[in-house]
């Protein structure tokens, strides 16, 4: 394997490593860590590790402006997320906060740095159309308006199509469950539900189980295909494992958690990944425990081929003559996990004829 320097994870593991850089070798990690979406938390990282004033003057000009921008970002999701369950308090619903907002509202290790482009909430799925009724009425309003989009969506997706506020053109995706139902992972949103635990001062506001933050992580890192923000997930990952783990017993509860919700093979690429890439403390019994979840030695030398290009930052630096093609296989392979053959053919043929004859997206990453 032939890829070149990935400064991102290299300075994540070792930030005191940042000491030694010349400007060049500055210029490229700014680059990677842009188009990974990780230059805010490097930024912090430095910031809190008393490194970002020994940083020369020019790359630290571009780290000094992504802390104000992350520090921004997180006052804007703060008042959206009070406004989405201002919309929502009459309904009595159970709103959990999913991702980059539940990372911020629960002030977990993983809000750091980190910039996301929408907000994400789960809620019942029989409560789906009180819950998108009473955003309408507070001005969020549907982006997609072609009937097959709505079809989509509403029948074979586990969520809805995005929501867009009017005014503040903030972007909400509303979800019944984590997975696509008819993917090869179902799962019972019920049982997430019942362990979700809630925000300090937001009366119906909850975010996952600790556990379960960890596998919704995983899940939706390992099934997606379109990984250009891979490694800042995989970051999200190591953190959480990091932070969780300093409790006592949560190696055990994570590995039963994972069995009793079916992501057993999410897990195993999860710990398997932020320890080779990002160094992440991890217990050998829970390795060799999941072991059997990976599929074989074969498969994991194969997926490893695959996943250790596409979690590197999509930038020319970072990338070898195969990179474009594992990225391609694990984009067929995130449609593939999502739905059967007989839904996704005529889906793609659908999809790719539409965006040849407008020249647009069928819309969202579906």
């Amino acid at each position: 394997m032939n890829i070149r320097r990935n400064l991102v994870t290299e300075i994540i593991r070792s930030p005191e490593q940042s000491r030694q850089y010349s400007l060049a070798e500055w210029d490229l990690l700014i680059r990677q860590a842009r188009f990974a979406e990780l230059l805010g938390r490097i930024a912090v990282i430095l910031q809190r590790g008393g490194l970002l004033e020994t940083v020369p003057a020019q790359p630290r000009v571009h780290l000094e402006s992504a802390i104000c921008v992350v520090e921004k970002h997180a006052q804007v999701v703060r008042f959206e997320v009070a406004k989405i369950a201002q919309a929502v308090a009459t309904l009595n619903v159970p709103i959990v906060l999913l991702k980059g907002a539940a990372y911020l509202m629960a002030d977990l290790p993983p809000a750091v740095g980190r910039l996301f482009s929408d907000i994400d909430i789960l809620v019942p799925k029989e409560r789906l159309a009180a819950v998108e009724n009473g955003l309408m009425l507070h001005g969020w309003m549907t982006t997609h308006h072609d009937a097959y989009d709505q079809r989509y969506y509403r029948i074979w997706m586990h969520e809805i199509p995005p929501l867009q506020h009017m005014q503040r053109q903030t972007v909400l995706d509303v979800h019944h469950t984590i997975l696509p139902p008819t993917g090869h992972l179902p799962l019972d949103p019920a049982k997430l539900f019942a362990s979700a635990q809630p925000v300090d001062d937001m009366a119906g506001v909850l975010v996952l189980s600790d556990c379960d933050l960890v596998l919704h992580s995983a899940a939706h890192l390992f099934s997606d295909g379109e990984l250009e923000h891979g490694l800042r997930d995989l970051s999200d990952l190591d953190l959480l494992l990091r932070h969780f783990s300093a409790d006592e017993g949560f190696w055990d509860q994570l590995c039963a958690r994972a069995g009793e919700l079916g992501l057993g093979r999410p897990l195993f690429y999860a710990l398997r990944y932020t320890q080779r890439m990002l160094a992440t403390p991890i217990p050998e019994s829970v390795l060799s425990r999941i072991a059997s979840m990976g599929g074989g030695q074969a498969m994991s030398r194969w997926m490893d081929s695959l996943f250790t290009r596409a979690l590197a930052p999509t930038h020319e630096s970072c990338e070898d003559w195969f990179t474009p093609t594992a990225r391609w296989l694990l984009y067929v392979r995130s449609h593939h996990l999502r739905m059967p053959p007989h839904l996704l053919i005529p889906h793609l043929v659908r999809k790719a004829f539409k965006r040849h004859t407008t020249s647009a997206p069928l819309g969202g990453d579906n």
